[in-house]
């Protein structure tokens, strides 16, 4: 995002009019220079209104992202965890992974407003308006190689459904293995991605994306039900207060994992889980499916399935599950 459009944004954000002289004179450009702005800020999902006259708006205020204001939200937990925020970013998970490469500090948060190339699991795209997703990573280190943090996945699903229950109550579930959903569609995904020793320590970079308030033209560009948090509590929310709650979370359960692997977590996540005890066809890596009752999960976190030749287990990997 180039740093006029990200000015005309926050210029923008509060949901009145603004003369395009006006903003070329706050920002310092020149009147064409706010009109490309205009058309970046609608190309990335961004409606704005403009009225001969008056200028341009957008549909609704926007909670912009601010560092100061995560900050106070978290309490204790802000001298455990380091809040970055950027205009925009390829991948806040890219580049998490790169500030852990040189040695970025357990707690590390990158959250961008903009992700030119969010990821979501299976190298999917993750597609999110500007003012309406709340997209983050945050890095944590442990002192366990990668082979001991089966079920990390989960445990990070439990504190954000925790967090998000209190907004929306018991509509929030989840869905193994990382997907937070609701009866209208999916609602924020999880990506992790591990570096490190194979016996310890290791680095996981936990990425996180949320629909908050989606868009007529986001909505269409997603190629699955959708859902986004502001249409379900049916009331404008705070992202910052969001992000602070998310990360709140996020790092009492990861110390308890840290801790106490996912076995303490189990019964949570099942009470949780959108498909228990549902019949569910698993899409293998290799095309096959099988079909079975989902029985919940076990202590290293893998999928428990009922299936016609008896009870299989199954690790994430390349795995899609949906209902039967």
């Amino acid at each position: 995002m180039k740093s006029h459009t990200a000015g005309a944004l926050r210029l923008l954000a509060d949901g009145e009019f603004h003369s395009g002289a006006g903003i070329a004179g706050s920002l310092g450009v020149s009147r064409a220079s706010v009109w490309n702005a205009v058309r970046e800020l609608e190309a990335m999902g961004l409606p704005v209104y403009k009225v001969r006259g008056r200028g341009y708006r957008v549909a609704r205020a926007l909670s912009l992202l601010d560092r100061a204001a995560v900050e106070r939200g978290l309490g204790a937990a802000a001298r455990r965890l380091s809040v970055e925020v950027l205009d925009s970013a390829s991948s806040t998970n890219a580049l998490t992974l790169e500030r852990a490469a040189a040695g970025a500090a357990s707690g590390t948060v990158i959250a961008a407003e903009w992700q030119s190339a969010g990821r979501g699991r299976r190298g999917r795209a993750w597609r999110a308006g500007l003012g309406g997703g709340l997209a983050f990573s945050l890095l944590w280190r442990f002192e366990q190689g990668a082979g001991a943090l089966a079920g990390l996945s989960l445990v990070v699903g439990v504190a954000l459904a925790r967090g998000l229950r209190s907004l929306a109550g018991p509509r929030i579930s989840l869905k193994w293995p990382n997907d937070i959903v609701t009866e209208q569609g999916k609602l924020g995904g999880i990506l992790i991605e591990l570096a490190g020793d194979a016996l310890g320590p290791s680095a996981a970079v936990i990425g996180v994306g949320l629909n908050v308030r989606l868009s007529e033209q986001v909505r269409r560009a997603i190629d699955q039900p959708a859902a986004d948090l502001e249409n379900m509590v049916d009331a404008t929310l705070d992202r910052n207060s969001l992000l602070a709650g998310a990360l709140v979370e996020l790092d009492r359960a990861l110390a308890a994992f840290a801790a106490h692997g996912f076995a303490p977590f189990r019964a949570e996540w099942q009470g949780y889980h959108a498909y228990q005890d549902k019949t569910v066809v698993l899409t293998l890596p290799d095309g096959r499916s099988e079909t079975g009752r989902a029985r919940g999960v076990a202590e290293d976190g893998a999928l428990v399935l009922d299936t016609r030749d008896g009870v299989r287990r199954f690790h994430s990997g390349e795995l899609s599950l949906r209902a039967a």
